[in-house]
């Protein structure tokens, strides 16, 4: 099937051609014709599927030029709506529209302007309703409007803004909702704003032929060791390091620069124009390594990566399926490594309740271990001074603190071999597991359940589920 065949207009056809789109996916050739008839759309599909096509398309065909905004897309961060933006302007083109972006952080005055001019708007909640509150959209003309990731949405507790604002379009606008769950809230707007909506679902994983998953069972204190070493052992192109906070981006952004990886970081706290940066130095090979937080699983258009590390993990299982998705997209293969601590066993597990995933354990390696930067400072020279942990360092004066505990700014120094020349405190933390050529039967440590009971943990079989012999088992005290 192609597009002609979707009835898509000539004009979006030869543009998609020239982006080298010519099949649909999945999600499109479900979402297009119901969009194309009109009706109200829930699609339920992963990151990377398509999505943006889906509701892009109907979009493109339904408006016209010169008539004023008639459609209006909601994402949830600046990056997702600036990348929504560019490639309805590639698509559309050829047909004489004019499509304005709007996020938080830069002047309204400019966005009004484009406002004014344009037919479809693309932007984040709090700005759109900025902009109503200051009369600057005219929805009286809106005949289509789209949730992109509304889960997500839903979760940075945008919900009361999307009410508002749908409240302010005619009652006749036609409504797409895309999304890969569909929660409470979402159902509540499905129930009180869409008229007999379809749900359109599409694969929600990456096919399992294209995608490998592994882990390895890695002592906390020796998992950057690890990650240098696998990616110096990996046959890969582009990278993500995923990590469950900021400031544990930081830290192996740092360290990683130090022992002689060319890399960036993306996350929530940098401004805009420097993710936006960073996710085009990545996309045009400036650099070949990423290391980011959850602000980079979901959503933003980073193509050809060919492996992805799972630093440490979310409490949210969901996250780690987005997280996988940015790779083996595209019909393209990957591979998605978990870097395994008894702090990440409780989350790990949640992910196969939550999921049907088959998560192969990985057998230990033989690698170096390095010395890690956990501190820095600032001396009266305006240098940097840098504490570390993973090794023997000298003469650092300071507080020891480990990074890869959950990346809590408090976390307490894991045990070490001896540093000599140290001063200051250092919280004992002793190693959970053991490295060697035997694969450890059982760990104990806490998990990140936030319960105070340790857990043994002894792996998980080659096809995801447990057995006696191979099991995952956690003991409350």
């Amino acid at each position: 099937m192609n597009f002609s065949e979707l009835n898509v207009k000539e004009e979006i056809v030869t543009a998609l051609k020239q982006q080298g789109i010519v099949e649909p996916t999945t999600i499109q050739s479900k979402t297009i014709p119901l969009a194309n008839e009109g009706k109200d759309i829930i699609g339920i599909s992963r990151t990377g599927s398509g999505k943006t096509a889906s509701f892009g398309i109907p979009m493109l065909q339904k408006v016209v030029p010169r008539k004023g905004l008639q459609g209006l897309v909601l994402a949830p961060t600046r990056e997702l709506a600036n990348q929504i933006s560019n490639e309805l302007r590639k698509w559309g083109k050829n047909l004489d529209l004019k499509i304005a972006t709007v996020f938080g952080g830069v002047s309204l005055d400019p966005q009004a302007s484009a406002i004014a001019r344009s037919e479809i708007v693309v932007g984040t909640p709090g700005r759109i309703l900025d902009h109503l509150n200051r009369r600057n959209i005219d929805m009286t003309r809106m005949s289509m409007f789209v949730l992109d990731e509304a889960d997500k949405m839903v979760e940075m507790g945008f919900i009361e803004d999307i009410e508002e604002i749908m409240r302010t379009m005619p009652k006749t606008r036609q409504i797409l909702l895309f999304g890969a769950t569909i929660s409470n809230e979402i159902d509540y707007l499905k129930k009180k704003y869409m008229h007999n909506p379809v749900e359109a679902e599409a694969e929600l994983h990456v096919k399992k032929d294209l995608l490998e998953q592994y882990y390895y069972n890695v002592p906390l204190h020796q998992k950057f060791s690890l990650l240098v070493h696998l990616l110096q052992k990996e046959d890969t192109d582009r990278v993500i390091i995923f990590c469950s906070k900021r400031s544990t981006v930081e830290l192996v952004q740092n360290n990683l620069r130090a022992n002689g990886i060319k890399s960036e970081m993306i996350h929530g706290k940098m401004s805009q124009n420097q993710r936006l940066r960073v996710i085009e130095n990545f996309n045009h090979d400036k650099t070949k390594c990423l290391v980011a937080s959850s602000v980079a699983a979901r959503g933003l258009d980073i193509k050809g990566v060919t492996h992805v590390f799972n630093y440490d993990l979310s409490h949210d299982p969901q996250e780690y399926i987005h997280r996988v998705g940015r790779t083996a997209r595209a019909g393209e293969s990957g591979k998605a490594i978990t870097l395994l601590s008894p702090p990440d066993f409780g989350n790990f597990d949640g992910i196969f309740r939550r999921y049907s995933v088959e998560i192969k354990e990985l057998p230990d390696e033989v690698y170096p271990k390095l010395q890690f930067q956990t501190r820095v400072e600032r001396p009266r020279d305006g240098g940097r001074r840098n504490g570390r942990s993973e090794g023997r360092p000298a003469g650092f004066r300071g507080r020891n603190r480990d990074f890869s505990r959950n990346d809590s700014e408090r976390s307490s120094s894991f045990s070490s071999q001896g540093s000599s020349g140290f001063r200051g405190r250092s919280n004992n933390f002793q190693g959970n597991g053991r490295s060697g050529s035997d694969s450890p039967s059982s760990f104990r440590g806490r998990s990140n359940n936030n319960n105070s009971g340790s857990s043994n943990f002894s792996g998980r079989n080659s096809s995801g589920r447990t057995s006696n012999g191979n099991s995952r088992n956690y003991r409350r005290n």
